[in-house]
């Protein structure tokens, strides 16, 4: 079958091309006066420059013309660039679809255009900059389309327009938001792309093309931005100062605990670019008040649940000191996930309480042939844990086309001893489709003279028709990053892989369908202390359809060896150690993500050690527009004859989110769950209004609420804080 899958697939349009040898190019013109931002491209200066070229359709179709046009335009003046942006559309605001009006929203659920910079010509790094239909901004950095610094925020403004031919946008960015390289020619060439999903039929079209099996911000691919006369860059500081009111409430606690408690407290960061390729970040009584909370996760597998940053100061420049391995949206890859340095080990506890940070800075600089940078933070001592000092190192080379070499350093220092982590690392791009990503990493901990040591290598041959994988990981028993993450230590992992893409002849209804693309994600896995073979897990995915419209359909089944060398409770229910045989099944699915009504579902069942196991998550999501967006979640466990007791136990969590906005700078967001294992429920309420780009005001309440089985324990805390920031770029 899969040999007809391979003949098939050369009737396909072309798979991995390289980029083209003459580049696709866009005039910017320079104005003398600055425009009146609102989504309509009415004023005469935008007469002045002529559209881009024609766009070239990524998918489905790759390589062919646009079924919708979109054209840019851009201008500049001494303070900034402007892009206009108009994407055409026969059935006008008919077509349009957006879900929501949240910050960096799911790309895949709205219609958009991205934009992608390449201020310094090479080929590696992107700032892009991306809106919907409604004006709602998605912003991120990225580098050598590996690593993503998705949550970083740029200081830029947009307005769009939507009418009975399509609709518009307005986009404003300040060359000091942008970073290029000081020249002492009097015009630039940057490296520049733009892509367009129309979401109604899902349909991707760039101005620059590139295969499919990457994304726009792969910037070998892309075009040319022409006669920018950009002002030379300059030394520019941005001060965000804030003040915060708080006042707490507890119930229940013990006698050290406070019952009332109230709290003014003033602070804010400080942003110094020194120049385009270096920065430097001050920050003084951090507080992140306004980061979404984490929603609970009832995980019933052996691997830790990774809860990603939601902080702002740590999401700048993330993936520079973030090196590490970790399984990709498709499944690739496998479930280990390894990364020496993650910015949660600061300032938070054990559990995600916050813990107060006094100050701390970093340093980054960034350039074509080096990066390297710095972060030092101060954490405040608390009742349990002595006051810490924590620092990240980290360099790295680039050499090659898209190669690099790096090392990172941490150390974290207390009263109670210093853990250190020392890694070596590195990224080879071996051809447009080959790539292999490896890190070696030592950890030592003074207080208990324990040493540690993980490693991984990583191959990815990605192409139109097929992704190929192969990653072997090894984790020590000792190993201890206490400023990183591991999924699991004591192990050797050995997971390769394969998901096929089949568009050929053979595929039905393909006015529905997209893709039919079957998978084999096999697992092993031994206990490194004793090389004992302790798992091994063959995911196979016969299944997998992927629709026009976006959704997905799939279904696997997997054949499960583990030995448990000690007890497992997963939910608190105890398995004994000892051998064990099953197979479980799994169902994923999820409607079109953009349409007002949507569904997800992950439903596994079957074996589980020494009984059974029904596991559901099942989300409904809600938009009847999108200034109102709803998305209530059910996940529940239900355990048949597992474990030491061999009992029966259910496990519910239920989620509700809301969103309701006036526009994207005025909002309300809440969240409610109550999760049936700890008797735990609680609920957070954010008012947000940005009266300014990146100037805040915000009213939040927060409640969380424990009781025991018995009810014998009940605690409830309740939080209200108003803050209020101001952003001055100077």
């Amino acid at each position: 079958m899969l040999s007809l899958f391979v003949y098939e697939s050369s009737a396909q349009p072309a798979d991995i091309f390289k980029p083209d040898s003459v580049k696709k190019e866009i005039n910017a013109v320079q104005i003398h006066s600055s425009l009146h931002i609102d989504g309509v491209l009415n004023e005469p200066e935008w007469q002045l420059a002529s559209p881009s070229p024609r766009f070239t359709q990524i998918e489905p179709y790759q390589g062919e013309a646009p079924t919708c046009e979109t054209f840019i335009k851009v201008l500049y003046n001494k303070q900034d660039l402007y892009i206009g942006i108009f994407a055409k559309d026969p059935l006008g605001k008919k077509a349009i679809r957006a879900i929501d009006f949240k910050r960096d929203f799911n790309f895949l659920a709205n219609d958009l255009v991205t934009l992608a910079f390449d201020g310094f010509n090479d080929r590696r790094n992107a700032m892009c900059f991306a809106t919907n239909a409604y004006g709602v901004q998605r912003d991120y950095l990225s580098f050598d389309d590996l690593y993503f610094d998705i949550d970083w925020d740029g200081l830029w403004k947009v307005r769009t327009n939507r009418t009975d031919s399509g609709w518009s946008a307005e986009i404003e960015i300040p060359w000091q938001t942008l970073r290029y390289k000081k020249s002492t020619d009097s015009v630039q060439d940057w490296g520049f792309n733009a892509y367009r999903n129309r979401r109604l039929t899902n349909e991707i079209t760039a101005f620059s093309p590139f295969p499919r099996a990457f994304s726009a911000s792969r910037m070998e691919y892309a075009g040319t931005l022409k006669n920018l006369r950009p002002p030379p860059p300059k030394s520019n500081i941005r001060i965000q100062p804030y003040l915060l009111g708080a006042v707490d409430n507890y119930t229940g606690f013990d006698s050290t605990v406070k019952a009332n408690q109230s709290n003014l407290k003033i602070g804010g960061d400080i942003k110094w670019a020194i120049n385009p390729n270096n920065i430097l970040d001050l920050t003084v009584n951090t507080d992140f008040a306004q980061a979404d909370a984490d929603l609970q996760v009832n995980n019933v597998s052996q691997f830790s649940v990774f809860f990603p940053e939601k902080r702002q100061f740590f999401l700048e420049n993330a993936s520079l000191f973030s090196p590490g391995i970790q399984q990709s949206y498709d499944g690739s890859g496998g479930f280990m996930h390894i990364q020496p340095f993650f910015s949660r080990a600061i300032g938070l506890d054990s559990v995600g309480n916050p813990v107060p940070i006094v100050a701390g800075g970093r340093f980054v600089s960034r350039s074509s042939k080096q990066n390297y940078g710095a972060i030092i933070m101060r954490q405040k001592g608390t009742a349990t844990d002595p006051a810490t000092n924590f620092f990240v190192g980290r360099y790295s080379k680039n050499f090659g086309g898209q190669n690099r070499i790096g090392g990172l350093l941490t150390l974290k220092n207390s009263s109670a001893g210093t853990n250190t982590a020392g890694t070596i690392d590195g990224f080879f791009r071996l051809g447009q489709s080959q790539s292999l990503n490896t890190i070696f990493t030592f950890t030592n901990t003074s207080n208990t003279n324990q040493q540690g040591f993980a490693g991984f290598a990583q191959y990815y041959n990605s192409t139109n028709h097929y992704k190929i994988w192969y990653t072997q990981s090894i984790v020590t028993k000792n190993f201890d990053p206490q400023m990183g993450f591991v999924s699991r230590t004591d192990v050797i992992g050995t997971t390769p892989g394969i998901n096929y893409y089949y568009r050929g002849k053979l595929l039905p209804f393909k006015k529905i369908l997209r893709a039919f693309e079957p998978g084999f994600l096999p697992e092993f896995y031994w206990q490194a202390s004793t090389g004992k073979f302790i798992e091994r897990s063959l995911y196979f995915f016969p299944l997998w359809l992927n629709f026009q419209s976006g959704a997905y359909l799939g279904y696997s089944i997997n054949p499960v060896y583990k030995f448990l060398t000690d007890t497992f409770a997963p939910l608190n229910v105890k398995i004994a150690p000892g051998a064990y045989h099953y197979v479980f099944n799994e169902v994923m699915f999820t409607t079109d993500p953009s349409t007002f009504i949507s569904f997800i579902g992950d439903i596994k069942w079957g074996g589980y050690f020494n009984g059974k196991l029904v596991s559901a998550d099942l989300k409904l999501q809600l938009s009847p527009i999108p200034h109102i967006s709803v998305l209530a979640e059910f996940n529940r466990n239900h355990f048949m004859n597992v474990g030491i007791t061999t009992g029966n136990s259910t496990v519910d969590l239920y989620i509700i989110q809301g969103r309701f906005a006036v526009n994207p700078r005025l909002q309300l967001i809440g969240f409610y769950q109550k999760n049936a294992l700890d008797n735990s429920q609680s609920y957070n309420v954010r008012f947000s209004w940005e009266y300014k780009p990146l100037s805040y005001v915000y009213i939040i309440y927060n409640h969380g609420a424990v009781s025991d089985l018995m009810h014998t324990v009940n605690q409830s805390e309740n939080h209200v804080m108003a803050k209020i920031s101001y952003l001055r770029q100077l």
